[in-house]
């Protein structure tokens, strides 16, 4: 009587009065049957009319629950329990409320299911959870936490009920237990520290304060591992807080110690947002090691204890006067430089102005004026010559080297037909072909190849005009490979962003979260913004250009003497690609920032290419005007050095074989660009002498061995060291037989020498911090992140992008005045080296 009275038929009621009884707490439904005395008549007319449903009989027991006290039972697919829980919701506060289960029997023929019914959302999950890995491993959890949903209330104070149902559809008993809890510090606050132990996924409320737009949620651990996932969420359920389903929505990053994510009011209606933290099957994805392959397809393996203790920290970011005296810092530094070189010029121009003046008023001897000018005739050592060589220059090789009595720019008298055919063609139909060889250097007899020390006079005999249509190819052959180049990049990195603005995946760019501003659609503008000086410092070195190009022609107007046998030959088609070059660097530079990974890492370094290979070619030009490369074969050598780099930065990680190809290369392509050099285009395979340069092999061997020996992952940053090597060794050498040769530097040029060499020396030291690599995986990129060090707005790697501008405009001044020096002297007497 008493198992049919606490017993209900799942086929359906018999008949009788229905009722319920309570016994031990518990609530139980079943059929009640009027009268004892009437049970054993009762018992028999059940037992006929409900025994077909007595075979598929389920009994549900629904129990008063208390919270933060751990239920110890066990479930079948004859009971299902049912556990009632019941709390105040207020309009102001939010309270967490967290299940927590653990299975307690090892092998279990079927999962337990655990569904939570509450007033606006249902969650239900299974125990043991099986979790998906890499290779399709399967990893099993029998020990699981889920936070509840809490979703708003409109009342002041309510309360609500909710129940944790518990089923399963195994046969034998499984023993479990049911533990459900509050969450204390379930909502976080601005300057909010929590430290909280995580085993699974859990997530925290945040409300956006009044008078805070922006704030940024630091996730910071002790332990690299396991690896975990922080994301960020909008206030809806169900809330996402599992491995295999973080990703879905909202915006989340992986982190071994650190991760930061900005966010702003705009993108939550709600004015608050869900800070989830859920702890991965696998580090992988972290860095950390991969775990074997299972024996079996299907085998479960044991999670193992993945526990992790977090520190979350939510504080305002900056506001929006930050930005606005980030701008104008920015803006102001580099303005200052027009200033300054606009003041310079003025100075200059009246000291300029005040001695020709003197030169013009003097009451000198034509010799002391032409003493002035750099026409008096010198020994070898003076001015210009080798003092230490004992030998001097014949009669005939200065009066070979000299002009006619009428030549323009310290000029030999070509034949008949190449003078004609100068004068008569317009610059515009002047081919290269017709100026780009030594043929009619080699034809010209008045050059004896068996000079010991050649002159700029040697070197400087073609038609200026066609040598200023060869030069001026650099320029518009540059502009036009930045266009082609730069509007692929930009709309890539467009969608880049867009993809990461999407799908809300922070691991796709390299940023320094813990200063990422973000403005607009853009997720760090600081970054993008610092390299507004490479532009601006880029423009005045064009506009220095365009303002000499303009003197010296009015010079030549007015048959200047000076200007038109005096001085290295002025060529300034290169000095414009230079300029060129270094605005196309800030753009290209600010786009590769935009998203910054290994994929697009080139764009930031191709033009650092072209600036080292024009400046080399700047440097070699001063001194061999006639004979430096063209255009054509200039930009293809550096076409071909990009085109490596990208080689390099998809195949070289780790590749032998692409080291061994790369280092030949390079070893072969330096001893055929040296002895080029060296012989000045005029050599034969049989004539080379195996001393031809050979502290440069040396350093090329040693830079091709280190590269085979390290096989370093970031192959375009050593590619790039590699030209940076040169060029310095390069300017080195010219500054030492300059030096040697007599000259003397002039005080505007040492002191951009000095000024340029500090300024990088601290440039390379900001370089250095490593705020970011792509070379490892983002999470392990975070753990270099550092906060903002200059007005809260700048991070060391955009100091970095003010001093190298600074100073590679330093270093276009220094090619620009090193050899002011020379301009009232003869060609004749500025030797070549």
């Amino acid at each position: 009587m008493r198992l049919l009275s606490e017993t209900l038929w799942a086929g359906g009621v018999c008949s009788g009065e229905v009722c319920s009884q309570a016994d031990d707490g518990s609530r139980m439904l079943g059929l009640c049957c009027g009268s004892v005395r009437f049970a054993p008549v009762l018992l028999v007319l059940m037992l006929v009319s409900c025994c077909p449903a007595a075979c598929g009989a389920s009994v549900v027991i629904q129990r008063d629950a208390q919270f933060d006290v751990t239920y110890d039972d066990t479930v079948t697919s004859d009971n299902q329990t049912i556990y009632s829980y019941n709390h105040t919701v207020s309009r102001n506060k939010t309270e967490g409320v967290r299940v927590s289960v653990e299975l307690m029997s090892e092998s279990a023929q079927s999962p337990v299911l655990f569904v939570v019914r509450q007033k606006q959302a249902v969650l239900s999950f299974q125990v043991p959870l099986i979790l998906r890995g890499l290779y399709q491993r399967k990893y099993q959890y029998t020990q699981l936490g889920r936070t509840l949903c809490q979703p708003p209330t409109k009342a002041v104070a309510e309360t609500q009920f909710f129940y944790v149902d518990v089923s399963t559809l195994s046969s034998a008993g499984i023993h479990y237990q049911l533990r459900v809890s509050r969450v204390d510090s379930f909502t976080l606050h601005v300057t909010h520290s929590l430290l909280e132990e995580l085993r699974a996924g859990q997530f925290f409320k945040y409300v956006f304060p009044d008078g805070v737009d922006t704030v940024i949620v630091k996730v910071s651990s002790q332990k690299n591992f396991p690896c975990s996932v922080m994301s960020i969420q909008d206030i809806q359920c169900p809330v996402y807080d599992l491995d295999n389903n973080v990703a879905f929505i909202g915006m989340y990053q992986t982190m071994t110690t650190t991760a930061a994510i900005t966010v702003q009011r705009k993108d939550f209606p709600s004015n608050s947002f869900y800070v989830v933290v859920v702890v991965k099957t696998e580090d992988e994805a972290c860095g950390g090691p991969l775990r074997f392959y299972p024996l079996l397809p299907d085998e479960l393996l044991d999670a193992g204890n993945r526990s992790k203790t977090l520190d979350v920290i939510v504080s305002p970011a900056i506001n929006s006067e930050v930005y606005v005296m980030g701008m104008l810092f920015c803006l102001g530094i580099f303005l200052s430089f027009y200033l300054l070189t606009f003041l310079v010029a003025c100075v200059e121009n009246k000291r300029m102005n005040r001695k020709r003046e003197w030169l013009l008023n003097a009451d000198t001897s034509p010799a002391e004026t032409a003493s002035l000018l750099g026409k008096a005739p010198v020994s070898p050592y003076e001015y210009g010559s080798f003092a230490d060589n004992g030998s001097t220059l014949s009669s005939e090789a200065v009066t070979d080297s000299l002009a006619s009595a009428d030549g323009n720019y310290g000029y030999m008298e070509r034949s008949l037909e190449s003078v004609g055919r100068s004068r008569h063609e317009s610059l515009s139909s002047v081919e290269e072909d017709d100026y780009d060889t030594l043929a009619d250097i080699d034809s010209d007899k008045n050059i004896v190849r068996t000079k010991k020390f050649l002159c700029v006079s040697d070197l400087a005999r073609k038609d200026k005009r066609i040598l200023s249509k060869k030069y001026q190819i650099y320029f518009w052959n540059i502009a036009t490979i930045g266009v082609f180049y730069a509007l692929p990049v930009i709309q890539l990195v467009i969608t880049y962003q867009t993809v990461v603005n999407v799908t809300g995946n922070q691991d796709i760019c390299y940023y320094n979260f813990l200063c990422a501003h973000p403005l607009g659609a853009l997720s760090s503008f600081n970054n993008i913004l610092s390299n507004l000086g490479y532009v601006l410092l880029g423009l005045l070195f064009l506009l220095i250009i365009l303002q000499r190009d303009i003197l010296h022609k009015r010079a030549l107007e007015r048959n200047e003497n000076t200007a038109m046998e005096c001085g290295i030959p002025k060529h300034f088609g290169l000095y414009y690609a230079m300029g060129t070059a270094l605005m196309m660097e800030g753009l290209l530079s600010a786009c590769y920032h935009v998203c910054p990974n290994y994929t697009n890492f080139q764009f930031d370094t191709s033009f650092m290419y072209m600036i080292a290979g024009l400046c080399m070619l700047k440097l070699y030009q001063k001194r061999h005007p006639d004979i430096n490369a063209s255009a054509y074969s200039a930009y293809a050598c550096l076409a071909a050095v990009i085109f490596f780099s990208v080689l390099g930065v998809v195949f070289g990680k780790g590749n032998t074989a692409f080291w061994i190809v790369f280092s030949v290369i390079h070893i072969l392509a330096t001893l055929l660009l040296s002895t080029q050099l060296y012989y000045m285009g005029r050599w034969r395979l049989g004539e080379l002498h195996t001393h031809t340069h050979t502290h440069t092999h040396t350093h090329t061997h040693t830079q091709a061995a280190y590269g085979l020996i390290k096989r370093p992952n970031d192959f375009a940053s050593y590619l790039l060291a590699i030209a940076i090597c040169n060029l310095l060794l390069y300017f080195a050498f010219y500054i030492i037989m300059k030096l040697r040769s007599g000259e003397r530097i002039q005080c505007l040029a040492l002191v951009c020498i000095l000024f340029t060499a500090v300024v990088w020396g601290f440039a390379l030291f900001f370089f250095f911090q490593g705020l970011s690599t792509w070379q490892k995986t983002p999470a392990e990129s975070r753990e270099h992140n550092r906060e903002c060090i200059l007005l809260s707005f700048f991070d060391d790697h955009d100091i970095w992008h003010f001093l190298s501008s600074i100073a590679m405009f330093g270093s276009f001044l220094v090619l620009l005045t090193m050899d002011d020096d020379l301009d009232t002297v003869q060609r004749d007497k500025i030797y070549v080296f």
